[in-house]
């Protein structure tokens, strides 16, 4: 590994209004080296590398490059010092294709000014054969899943001639063996003397990956450990400043009658005689690679996708779902992937987006009860524990942890007797994810029988009672969670029996 130092940040200061984002940070990055910085959301890492990227200005402290002092303007400039960042939210334009995202700004010309689309897609197809992804150039990326749109946004940065790598929750929409590409292309680039700044709540990852772990806390640098030395258990202390009792604090509730039973559904090319069940108070896990078909299961589960064939009873009860409407009365809820963009109205309010499934028991006809709607909402907000200014904060201002508690009361507030939960702690922290697992037991002790799609396997083996397994839209193994391993579901995941 080439270690030369190839940046220090010294002292960095950041204010927002009436907010100390960062207070006197330090962090340095040598060449080759695959650096973590871990944190809970709202501990300043993100602000840290915007600044290292261009997108905010230091008001105080010192960036040093190569020996060199720097002031980093904008985000061109840090493009042109070789600094590249692939964000957290997705940056990508959806009308336009995969090629032309990669190359947005930048599209290779030929004379006149025009744009030479014959070099354009054969560079764009390098960069993503460097991805292992068979991605075509020319597909739109609104066709594109979330996955594959995260693995444009890393071939885009990689497109640039990058020094330095900030990579923020790269693998969140990943599963399995595309966040396995994925490190091999990290390890390759590290290898080649590139620095790369790694961001993620996945402890596994940081481990698996970093040689460098720098925690912090409230916008503050509380210190850096070799990865090989550091344990679990001390840099979550050190993040959250206090003991975690337990990882995956899953309680034992006594399962009742069965409340949601799925019987061979079916649709051509997405699912494949699916069936199973879920008890009262039973967690359900569900793991897969990407593609398998879990999301669509729930999807077609809760009638947002239609279905060919099979049926589906829910508390003993047959039940026809045609549209989510009909699982709502039913009293099936569904917490979506895609928190900001299915889960969530981010110009609406904290309070709007609660009341948003229940209006029918908050209304007469046409009028809303604005007192029955704030009786649901704040009994929401003080049983989640859900940090807010108040009812009427707008939800986009909120964390990743918050905004899921609201996604979660939305669904809360309707009753339900099953809820589905698609990759529930996705891109929150490790205090959020304790509390949310927290919810489930709630939940679970209450009755509710729970679903869970999860792509994090120590998650789905430490929270569930029973996995299923799904591969190419059928489910290949159905176990009590007591007999799964991360080998066994994983074997099943790839097509074994």
């Amino acid at each position: 590994m080439n270690n030369h130092v190839l940046l220090e940040m010294r002292g960095i200061i950041k204010e927002f209004p009436g907010v100390k984002a960062l207070k006197s940070v330090n962090f340095s990055l040598a060449a080759g080296e695959i650096h973590a910085l871990l944190g809970e959301n709202g501990a300043g890492k993100s602000t840290l590398m915007k600044i290292l990227s261009g997108v905010y200005q230091k008001d105080a402290g010192e960036i040093v490059l190569n020996g060199q002092t720097i002031e980093i303007t904008g985000p061109r400039q840090a493009q042109e010092l070789g600094i590249g960042i692939i964000h957290q939210e997705l940056n990508l334009v959806p009308e336009l294709t995969v090629m032309e995202n990669i190359f947005l700004g930048r599209e290779p010309l030929r004379a006149l000014g025009f744009v030479d689309w014959k070099t354009m897609r054969e560079q764009a197809a390098q960069v993503l054969a460097r991805l292992c992804s068979d991605i075509s150039p020319d597909t739109v990326v609104s066709e594109l899943s979330i996955g594959e749109q995260q693995m444009v946004e890393i071939a885009k940065a990689l497109s640039y001639e990058t020094k330095i790598l900030i990579m923020d929750e790269p693998t969140a929409a990943l599963t399995g063996r595309e966040t396995e590409h994925l490190f091999g292309i990290i390890r390759q680039l590290a290898a080649g003397g590139v620095g790369i700044v790694y961001i993620s709540h996945r402890m596994e990852e940081l481990f698996a990956l970093s040689s460098k772990i720098t925690v912090m806390r409230d916008g503050a640098y509380i210190g850096t450990v070799n990865t090989t030395e550091a344990t679990f258990d001390q840099l979550v202390k050190m993040m959250v400043g206090r003991e975690m009792t337990a990882r995956f604090p899953k309680e034992a509730a006594s399962l009742g009658a069965e409340v949601l039973r799925v019987e061979g559904l079916s649709r051509q090319g997405v699912l494949d005689n699916v069936t199973f069940s879920v008890h009262a108070g039973e967690v359900v896990g569900v793991a897969g690679l990407m593609g398998a078909g879990r999301t669509e299961m729930a999807r077609a589960v809760f009638g947002a996708d239609p279905v060919d064939s099979g049926t589906i009873n829910v508390a003993g009860k047959p039940t026809t779902i045609k549209t989510p409407a009909d699982a709502i009365r039913a009293g099936i809820g569904l917490i979506t992937e895609d928190r900001k963009h299915q889960g969530l109205i981010l110009s609406l309010s904290v309070g709007e987006n609660i009341s948003l499934a229940a209006l029918d028991t908050v209304s007469s006809q046409t009028f809303v009860s604005s007192k029955a709607e704030a009786g649901i909402v704040n009994s929401q907000i003080d049983r989640l524990r859900i940090r807010t200014p108040g009812a009427a904060a707008l939800v986009k201002n909120l964390s990743g942890g918050n905004q899921q508690k609201v996604v979660i009361a939305k669904w809360l507030s309707t009753s339900p007797k099953v809820l589905i939960m698609d990759e529930p702690t996705r891109g929150v922290d490790v205090g959020a994810k304790a509390e949310i697992y927290q919810i489930m037991n709630m939940l679970t002790a209450a009755g509710v029988g729970i679903l869970m799609i999860s792509s994090e396997l120590p998650e789905v083996l430490g929270m569930s009672d029973r996995v299923l397994v799904m591969h190419q839209g059928r489910i290949l193994a159905d176990m009590p969670v007591a007999v799964a391993t991360q080998e066994k579901i994983m074997a099943y995941a790839a097509g074994g029996e």
